[in-house]
């Protein structure tokens, strides 16, 4: 199978995988599929399953990827392990985490060590320490929140493609310049010193920011179509 047809056969258990998705497990090694003479991936029922396994217990027990890739080798061995409930029941996130691939909500009630954090993403200590100064992770009293934990994942998966930290300098900087923008727009709201101001201009803010990431996607579809299409 092609990685489309993977994609069609994995996307209604799991609709937020992507072809990305799946180049990134192979290039940390969670799968291995074959190559045709011409270089196209060439996929198996057995790398199927391996997918769906991967995904499951990343899904179902929030398991990182080192620790998922671990159990796979060992299994490769044939190893007895522990089933992955027990080893996700040691490693369980802290609260409020849902179990997506892309988005992590109530992220202010997350709270997670610089060791959760490198475990739960696997990204490299180096990488950590230099999303942290380019500013794009940042952390309170010694921990990180839900976003910290998204950016870092996004970066994780960003590097797959040659992204480095100082590549997304740009994005930081552009989203500093949005907030910059919606925080002008709600300060006249904060300014108020009715009850319930500060709760109006948060709401406001979500609302901007929802309709300013519906544009910014829109644009750069638009703009890489223009780019991509003959």
């Amino acid at each position: 199978m092609s990685i489309g047809e993977v994609l069609g056969l994995l996307s209604a258990d799991f609709p937020d995988v992507t072809v990305s998705k799946i180049r990134f497990l192979e290039s940390e090694g969670l799968i291995e599929p074959e190559r045709s003479p011409s270089g196209y991936r060439r996929f198996g029922p057995g790398d199927v399953e391996r997918l769906r396994f991967i995904l499951t217990a990343q899904r179902d027990h929030y398991l990182p990827l080192r620790v998922i890739k671990e159990h796979l080798d060992a299994a490769g061995r044939g190893e007895t392990l522990p089933p992955l409930e027990a080893r996700a029941r040691r490693r369980r996130e802290p609260r409020g985490l849902v179990a997506t691939d892309s988005v992590y909500e109530d992220a202010g009630d997350v709270r997670l060590t610089r060791r959760q954090l490198l475990d739960t993403t696997g990204v490299d200590p180096e990488v950590l320490t230099e999303l942290e100064e380019f500013g794009l992770v940042s952390r309170t009293g010694g921990q990180y929140d839900g976003d910290a934990l998204t950016v870092a994942r996004a970066a994780a998966e960003l590097r797959a493609f040659g992204f480095e930290a100082r590549h997304l300098r740009a994005v930081k900087a552009a989203a500093d310049r949005e907030i910059g923008l919606i925080e002008a727009a709600v300060a006249p709201t904060l300014r108020q010193r009715s009850p319930g101001a500060h709760g109006r201009a948060a709401e406001t803010a979500k609302e901007i920011a929802s309709l300013s990431l519906k544009l910014h996607a829109a644009l750069v579809s638009s703009g890489l179509r223009a780019a991509l299409d003959p």
